[in-house]
């Protein structure tokens, strides 16, 4: 078990903020250089983590995580946010693909990849965005694998493939059935990146992530066993959302953990910074600020938990998933904008995280559906749907 006994939740989060404060937050410049010093820097973490009792606190006590509730690991997540970091150092990197692999797998698929998944010793990695077709219409994807007797032969052209470069498997999303229904064509198989034809290209390099690890594949007559195959035939699409819906909550969640540690530094510098007469904190375009990113923070929170508690209930939450997805991207980019504002020529150094920070909000609005997509669904589903009565506000009162 990683959690200790006797410790309950309110001395957990305790104890996951002590480690992101006082353990990963100091090496956060080590582990930009993204180096050998990093390795070793992020290698030291990840055993301190397991050593505190804080390592893949949601992954199910049975593969020996530390089981919490959904709710309770949503939480835990805020505090894992405030650093783009804490995801791998604290083992909640693979969170989804475990549950992925334990909902999903065959008895040998989970034999031989969670232990090495929840260990750290790989991280995840999904093979679905291509550079020839929007990647927020998954329907689009030109990648094949086709049945050659018992193996799977795939072809096609994948980037944004995060962590290929550092990882022993890619699920890989490919058009297996091309006669079927358009969503039913698609399946989701697992491919060990040590196989003939597995050709990493580049790391693409990125803003905001230097260090990239966005890998452009291709996959030249790749083959794997018909048994890699990830859930049913032609499930692709239903495996993928399984994957992503409680995803977008603890992107969320731990984008909230950002953006209260950019509150925390533009207010410690509002309160120490002299100019024209007075402490920025008593200039009143600078206390709108402050008030204005505390109410974006507070909303979008409870908007973050209200979703995960209709996913926690087995409720659909796709409207309020979308709602938090663009809604909370927004509230990141201008709550570092705040603060970088505040910070003044000091925060487009790299004497602060904020010009990091600010860099890596602006993929907030992208990955995961980008907000037009999302908008979009909103949108829809609530005209077509009893918007009187179903509107995400109005269990509340009726």
């Amino acid at each position: 078990m990683t959690t200790r006994p006797g410790r309950d939740f309110t001395q957990l989060r305790h104890d996951v903020r002590r480690f992101v404060d006082e353990e990963l937050i100091p090496r956060e410049p080590i582990l930009d250089r993204n180096d050998d010093s990093s390795a070793k820097a992020m290698a030291e973490l990840k055993g301190l983590a397991k050593e505190h009792g804080v390592w893949a606190l949601g992954h199910p006590a049975a593969i020996g995580g530390g089981g919490l509730p959904f709710m309770d690991y949503v939480m835990v997540n805020e505090i894992v946010g405030r650093s783009y970091w804490g995801t791998e150092a604290l083992g909640t990197l693979s969170f989804q693909d475990c549950l992925m692999l334990l909902e999903f797998g065959t008895e040998a698929q989970k034999a031989q990849w969670i232990p090495l998944l929840f260990e750290g010793v790989t991280g995840p990695t999904i093979g679905m965005t291509e550079p020839e077709v929007a990647g927020s219409d998954p329907t689009l994807v030109r990648t094949t694998a086709v049945l050659d007797g018992d193996e799977w032969v795939i072809n096609g052209h994948k980037w944004f493939t995060s962590g290929a470069n550092h990882a022993m498997y890619t699920t890989v999303f490919a058009k297996t059935d091309p006669d079927a229904e358009k969503h039913q064509q698609f399946s989701l198989i697992l491919v060990p990146t040590d196989t003939p034809g597995y050709n990493i290209e580049r790391v693409v390099r990125t803003m905001g992530h230097y260090g990239g690890n966005h890998c452009e594949v291709r996959y030249d007559n790749v083959r794997v066993p018909f048994a890699n195959l990830l859930g049913p035939r032609g499930g692709g699409f239903s495996v993928a959302q399984a994957r992503l819906g409680p995803g977008r909550i603890t992107h969320s969640m731990r984008w909230l953990g950002q953006a209260q540690r950019a509150f925390e530094l533009m207010c410690d510098r509002a309160k120490t910074r002299y100019a024209h007469g007075s402490l920025l904190a008593e200039k009143g375009e600078i206390q709108r600020y402050i008030a204005e990113s505390a109410a974006h923070i507070q909303a979008a929170r409870l908007m973050t938990l209200d979703a995960a508690r209709k996913i926690d209930a087995g409720q659909d939450a796709r409207v309020e998933i979308s709602l938090i997805k663009f809604f909370g991207a927004k509230m990141l980019h201008d709550v570092i904008d705040s603060a970088l504002q505040v910070h003044g020529a000091l925060g487009v150094t790299e004497d602060t995280p904020l010009e990091r920070m600010y860099r890596d909000a602006r993929y907030a609005r992208i990955y995961d559906g980008p907000d037009e997509v999302h908008r979009m669904v909103v949108a829809k589903r609530l005209l077509r749907r009893d918007y009187r009565n179903d509107a995400p506000w109005t269990e509340i009162v009726r």
